[in-house]
């Protein structure tokens, strides 16, 4: 088949068919997507291993769109009447002057990032990860390919299991080497200490690891860094962001993306991925995905705990427990709060127990926004998003379904963005060894137990790699690079004005109470800079972003 006029393919995809990927290897990729697609679509592109974004318009004025099932590769498109267009970036659609979604900015606030479907222009859209998209005869179908399916057996041999997901992490490794210098971040923690590693045994070669520290009590995890370089013989590389690192790269990472992006580790991975960069590298590889698909983050054993009071028989609920707790003198004492915050919690379902904890919704929408913007969007749009997300996943239990609801939101919509959009920046490739489709696959039949042990989390990986990785480093507790912004912004001048200015400017927009930016900064921040230094970002970098892509937009 020929391949068609216009096409886009990012990405590396692997075909699982021999034939494909011969054709592959001959003709180019394009051509072995043409020859897949020409079947049925969500069975072929379900066949294809690898991270990748694909369109083609075909001679018969079908376009096909797909993305790979983590959304490691993103996809825009609008439609104008008849005709679609795609890109890799939204804002390569966007008109001359094109207007701001309100709904989507609201979205950013809430989730500090805009997650898909929507971006955060009006008519432009962006393909969920697993989905693909068909544009024919002037209508637009987007329908899911894969969706995460559980198989939630027994507990199973733990030796048998253990020598599989060691040869699957050797070779999910050694399918991301390129043949060019072999290189890692490496924080320190459980899953970028396991990539190192592996690339170091599968590649025969010392891999090249580099890391980034904080000059901040509290936020520097560099230790454990070492320990891991200096356990695998890595060639170690570090780098100490900095205030003025901060201040001078805040608008460019910012302009950078082709939305607004607030996760403020974004700037200590850029930083990492241009000292490797500068050290001759052009691939990297990255450890995100082992909290997600083993069970590490800390919140699903929080989970755990509310979720065991819908096991307590309903008259003993009923009956004595909320009774002695809310309506006694116990609810004034401290043990009294903190079990009326428990049973606050623990009758709130999933996904609607995460609004208790969400950085607007604490604050209050109406002490922060504007009635005008209030007024224009629709605040139960996010959580009803993370409602059809919840119920998406084909699972029995409740560890698995926030598993699967944490590649969407987690992963594919928040970090896996941030790690792209820097090291793109910065001028490399990079590359996800824990998010190989075996990988992804040997997780969604591992016993539930092996995940989550108790509230021990990540039981199977860790135990699984003892003696592999340093016993430091398995009984750490997770860190990452978290940024001390909040604390800089309140010593260092330059940061310090940066930030300023890019509130009260956004103050002048519409969006946000100009009496919210001045406590925010004047009050708040000095007395919780860690706290508050959240909101401080967000609201930055979403100005940032306005000020390259949108200068002139506020609120009508």
């Amino acid at each position: 088949m020929l391949v068609p006029s216009a096409a886009l393919c990012e990405g590396t995809p692997h075909f699982r068919s021999p034939h494909l990927e011969q054709r592959a290897r001959e003709q180019g990729v394009a051509a072995a997507w043409a020859d897949a697609l020409a079947g049925p679509v969500a069975q072929a592109v379900d066949e294809v291993d690898g991270d990748f974004a694909v369109a083609l318009q075909e001679a018969s004025g079908r376009t096909i769109l797909a993305v790979d099932r983590m959304g490691i590769r993103t996809l825009c498109y609008r439609v104008d009447g008849d005709r679609i267009r795609f890109a890799r970036r939204a804002d390569e659609l966007a008109d001359p002057g094109q207007g701001i979604d309100p709904q989507s900015v609201f979205a950013y606030l809430y989730f500090h990032v805009i997650p898909s479907p929507a971006t955060v222009y009006p008519n432009v859209f962006r393909l969920p990860p697993g989905h693909v998209a068909i544009f024919e005869g002037g209508r637009l179908e987007v329908r899911p390919y894969w969706s995460a399916r559980f198989d939630e057996r027994a507990p199973e041999d733990f030796q048998r299991l253990k020598a599989e997901f060691l040869d699957i992490l050797r070779q999910s490794a050694l399918r991301q080497l390129d043949g060019t210098m072999a290189a890692c971040f490496l924080s320190g923690g459980t899953d970028s200490s396991t990539v190192a590693g592996m690339v170091g045994r599968v590649s025969g070669q010392a891999p090249s690891t580099y890391s980034i520290g904080f000059d901040a009590q509290g936020y520097d995890e560099m230790a454990y860094a070492r320990i891991a370089a200096r356990h695998f013989g890595t060639r170690h590389h570090e780098y100490y962001v900095t205030p003025d690192d901060l201040a001078r790269s805040i608008p460019s990472v910012a302009a950078h993306y082709d939305q607004p992006f607030g996760n403020s580790s974004a700037l200590p991975a850029y930083y990492c991925a241009k000292m490797a960069r500068d050290d001759g590298v052009t691939r990297i590889l990255a450890g995100d995905g082992g909290d997600e698909l083993f069970g590490g983050n800390s919140r699903y054993a929080k989970q755990r705990v509310f979720d065991a009071y819908r096991h307590v028989p309903g008259v003993l609920r009923s009956g004595l427990i909320e009774p002695l707790v809310e309506r006694t003198p116990i609810r004034s004492t401290a043990l009294g709060r903190k079990a009326a915050s428990y049973l606050e919690q623990a009758r709130m379902p999933m996904p609607d127990r995460l609004g208790l904890y969400n950085l607007l919704l604490r604050l209050g929408p109406g002490e922060v926004l504007t009635r005008e913007f209030l007024a224009g969007v629709n605040q139960g749009g996010p959580l009803r998003a993370q409602q059809l997300v919840w119920q998406q996943a084909q699972c029995d239990s409740d560890l698995n379904r926030n598993l699967a609801f944490d590649w969407r939101y987690t992963l594919a919509e928040n970090d896996l963005p941030k790690v792209c959009l820097t090291t793109e920046l910065a001028g490399l490739s990079v590359g996800f060894p824990l998010l190989d489709r075996e990988l992804l696959e040997f997780s969604m039949r591992l016993p539930v137990s092996y995940k989550l042990r108790g509230t021990r989390l990540r039981w199977f990986f860790k135990e699984a790699l003892r003696g592999f990785l340093p016993d430091e480093i398995i009984t750490k507790t997770k860190h990452g690079f978290g940024l001390p912004f909040g604390v800089w912004a309140q010593q260092h001048q330059a940061l310090r004005a940066l930030a300023s200015d890019s509130l009260r400017s956004f103050g002048t927009r519409g969006v946000v109470q100009p009496a919210f930016i001045e406590a925010l900064f004047d009050r708040h921040l000095p007395a919780h800079p860690g706290y508050y230094g959240e909101m401080v970002w967000i609201l930055m970098m979403l100005e940032q972003w306005l000020r390259h892509h949108a200068p002139d937009w506020r609120l009508p």
